[in-house]
């Protein structure tokens, strides 16, 4: 039985944490919001985004950060993207040398264009970080439905380590190194998500789904493999399965977001109505400029790009998608 700290108490967090108990392991679980802690000490569940989910009478809840950290053998860092840098910061000075930190959340840093491990080692140069990700919604995870996901880190050992604390009979865990091509495929296939989102709010069908899937996985390889990560992350479970779960589910709030933006909501009122954070909306510029940096044509982040910040009508970016100039599929494919 190992003793983790949970660090941020959303949906994530608990399913993660529900996990973790199941598996036996002794569980403190932190939020910065004072409201939510008092809830899971009165009610063990996180009835607002999670509601069915008990966690046990075991399980510490805290604000006190320290408290949280200090004497565990790991953390598992579940704050939203936008916040992993500024909590980070509140953890590091608590923070062991060679302590293990997980990486559950999924996004791009837009000032930076770091990824959220990235960002955690920039922030705890003393920890030992490593990515949990692949397609997977809480919902489904907190009540024990079959899923699989990938432990990535730079030393088999870290990855092994986090792969044996999380795996049971409902969550198989492999693990991978390419911790780069892990991060690139979960924080860009939100956005991809968020296009098929509004194609279903402008009441497209399958094919305009399975087009937008298929394109979206290619524009995600070609980033990816620029900046060096590998072929078989991007079409394995982190790369294309993370991105067909996030466009098909209706657990997805990328695609619940979409969806609105498709039905004529900006971008604030679908995330509004969403009252989660929709991940997909916090890196998309960033997956836009990463692709101007590594000179990657992008066309499908691009356009969501206009829907959300430029007041873009969903359809008229549709429109343009199917009008750009005429291409082989495959570009790298010779005639006979």
């Amino acid at each position: 039985m190992s003793k983790i700290g949970i660090i941020g108490a959303g949906s994530w967090g608990i399913a993660l944490a529900h996990v973790l108990q199941k598996n036996g392991h002794e569980l403190s679980v932190w939020s910065f919001l004072e409201n939510e802690i008092v809830m899971l000490k009165e009610k063990h569940e996180q009835a607002d985004k999670l509601p069915g989910v008990i966690l046990s009478e075991q399980t510490v809840f805290t604000t006190d950060i320290r408290e949280a950290i200090e004497g565990k053998d790991m953390l598992v860092l579940a704050v939203p993207s936008p916040f992993t840098r500024s909590t980070a910061k509140r953890m590091a000075e608590y923070v062991t040398s060679g302590q293990v930190i997980v990486s559950v959340a999924k996004g791009i840093e837009e000032d930076s264009l770091m990824t959220l491990s990235q960002i955690i080692k920039d922030e705890i140069p003393q920890c030992v970080a490593a990515v949990l990700c692949g397609p997977s919604h809480a919902e489904e995870v907190g009540i024990g439905l079959p899923t699989t996901l990938v432990a990535g880190a730079d030393t088999r050992e870290t990855a092994e380590l986090v792969q044996n604390t999380f795996m049971n009979e409902t969550l198989r865990i492999y693990t991978s190194p390419d911790v780069l091509g892990m991060e690139l495929g979960a924080a860009l296939k939100n956005v991809i998500a968020l296009a098929a989102g509004m194609a279903d709010g402008l009441g497209y069908g399958d094919n305009t789904k399975a087009a937008l899937i298929t394109r979206g996985v290619t524009e995600m390889g070609r980033l990816a493999l620029t900046m060096g990560a590998k072929f078989e992350t991007v079409s394995g479970l982190t790369g294309m399965g993370d991105l067909i779960v996030t466009c098909a589910s209706k657990h997805s709030r990328n695609r619940k977001a979409g969806t609105l933006m498709g039905q004529g909501y900006t971008m604030k009122q679908a995330m509004d109505e969403v009252k989660m954070v929709v991940e997909g909306v916090f890196s998309a510029k960033a997956a836009a400029a990463l692709g101007r940096k590594y000179q990657v044509e992008l066309p499908i982040i691009e356009q969501v790009n206009e829907v959300l910040f430029y007041d873009k009508p969903a359809k008229e970016a549709v429109k343009d998608l199917m009008l750009r100039d005429k291409k082989n599929e495959h570009e790298e494919l010779d005639w006979e």
